[in-house]
């Protein structure tokens, strides 16, 4: 079998910023038929405590509502994140969509206001931009 990320919070760990998760049960049953799943969450391997404040990519920058910059996180759990997907050959990883981190497709805009833009969260780019695919999982 292959070995393949997954978002955390999609297997039911409470790792979102406001501490709760995204089960996706019946999309994690079926991914477990094909894939070693390795639940990984870049803000956590970033050093972001859970719950944490939302955050948002706006001008380059990963931003909470606040203001506060933790772009340095951000980027810091990609770089780790990137480090697991390598340890163990994964080649896909399955994401949580939207996310700052995760997303890959549509991410919000930064004002917090729930707009989308196109556009990829720093994990998601980071892992694109090594060669791995990254599916994303609503």
């Amino acid at each position: 079998m292959k070995f393949a990320l997954i978002s955390s919070c999609l297997i039911g760990l409470d790792t979102k910023y406001d501490g709760t998760n995204n089960l996706r049960s019946e999309v994690v049953e079926r991914l477990k038929k094909e894939y070693i799943l390795i639940p990984v969450c870049p803000e956590q391997l970033g050093g972001l405590a859970t719950p944490r404040s939302p955050c948002e990519i706006k001008d380059g920058k990963v931003v909470d509502i606040e203001g506060r910059d933790f772009t340095d996180n951000f980027y810091k759990g990609a770089f780790e994140t990137l480090k697991l997907a390598r340890f163990f050959g994964a080649e896909i990883a399955f994401f949580k969509s939207r996310s700052p981190s995760c997303g890959f497709g549509k991410i919000y805009d930064g004002s917090f206001s729930n707009t989308l833009v196109d556009g990829a969260g720093v994990t998601a780019k980071m892992l694109l931009e090594n060669g791995i695919r990254v599916v994303c999982i609503d």
